[in-house]
């Protein structure tokens, strides 16, 4: 009977004449093999259908070639695909390998800070959109793994956002301009622990509010505990004394069920209610929804970069980079109504 037993590496040193010490440089890339040995080796290992393992390499190198993805909530959000998406990208691009840890509840974010999976299993860590108590950066800094923040910035941390209280405002500045006065901003109620950046998000808004003097009673803040729920923001909508004549949604997900909501009871958009959004979701030019776009594939990048170059143990140009937001004009925004 054929012997199946897969070829190790000092099969593949024999095949090609050298040791296996010399194997294990080869198939690392080290500068101290020639290029004709190397040739020599890599030949041998396709010959044999030999490859290194991770577990192996690592014992030699110290690095398993992996970085790990912290997030929090469903892996099919919008947020949470497209980021891991283009990090999933640029790590293949460099020969990495990519690990997730999800956390969907309270107690599987107590469970992931009590156990930390991470430790020994990623040469450096992504902590992505998430708040994070005191005592759960403390155990994320005793991984003794490189971090990198995405869209929180912590004193001494590497990170890479968007400045969600300007890109809030800028949106708010927007409706002002159009002439509307009475601007809700409307946002989902969450767990004290994982806000995220909805908190800078409406200190955006009262910002741009403030500065351009609207009073107070034309300011109103529409808070729903149920995300799918676009009906439950309307209804509040129109139970006001004074109707908002637009709205700031703090994400586009919630902005389309809104206007899903208000389309389906005879609301325009803009000629009733001008809607702006945040996020640039893929569906938003289906819904023309006017967003605030925060482009998430630039914030992938760069956190994949700045992950590999802390694994790396090199010194990044910068540690804390901010990514530009970009007001998209389309179809629900325009001036109030005559009268209001």
């Amino acid at each position: 009977m054929e012997d199946q037993r897969p070829s190790s590496m000092t099969d593949v040193a024999e095949r090609a004449g050298v040791s296996v010490a010399t194997v294990s440089r080869a198939l690392r890339g080290s500068p101290l093999v020639s290029a004709e040995t190397a040739e020599r080796v890599v030949q041998a290992a396709n010959d044999l259908s030999f490859a290194v393992s991770r577990a192996a390499s690592s014992l030699a190198t110290g690095k398993l070639d992996r970085v790990a993805v912290l997030v929090s909530g469903s892996l099919g959000s919008w947020f949470n695909g497209c980021l891991l998406d283009t990090v999933y990208q640029s790590l293949h691009d460099r020969g990495q390998e990519l690990l997730i840890y999800r956390t969907l509840s309270t107690g599987e974010r107590d469970e992931f800070f009590a156990t930390l999976p991470a430790r020994r299993n990623a040469d450096a860590l992504i902590v992505a959109s998430l708040e994070l108590a005191a005592d759960q950066r403390q155990r994320l800094h005793q991984l003794g793994l490189p971090l990198v923040f995405v869209n929180q910035r912590l004193a001494g941390a590497a990170s890479v956002s968007i400045d969600d209280a300007a890109g809030a405002a800028v949106a708010t500045q927007h409706l002002i301009n159009l002439g509307h006065r009475r601007i809700a901003y409307v946002g989902l109620r969450h767990e004290p622990k994982v806000r995220v950046s909805s908190a800078a998000r409406l200190a955006g808004y009262r910002q741009a509010m403030k500065a351009a003097q609207v009073p107070a009673r034309d300011q109103l803040l529409i808070i729903t505990p149920r995300p799918a729920d676009g009906e439950d923001v309307v209804g509040q909508l129109l139970s006001q004394a004074r109707r908002p004549t637009a709205l700031l949604v703090e994400s586009d997900d919630l902005a389309m069920r809104v206007l899903a909501a208000a389309w389906r009871i005879g609301l325009r958009t803009p000629h009733d209610l001008s809607v702006v959004g945040f996020d640039d979701h893929a569906m938003a030019s289906v819904f023309g929804l006017t967003t605030m776009a925060q482009p998430v594939d630039q914030l992938g990048r760069q956190a994949a970069e700045l992950a590999l170059a802390l694994a790396s143990g090199a010194a990044p140009g910068r540690k804390k980079i901010t990514v530009p937001t970009t007001l998209v004009l389309r179809d629900t925004t325009g001036r109030p109504p005559e009268r209001t």
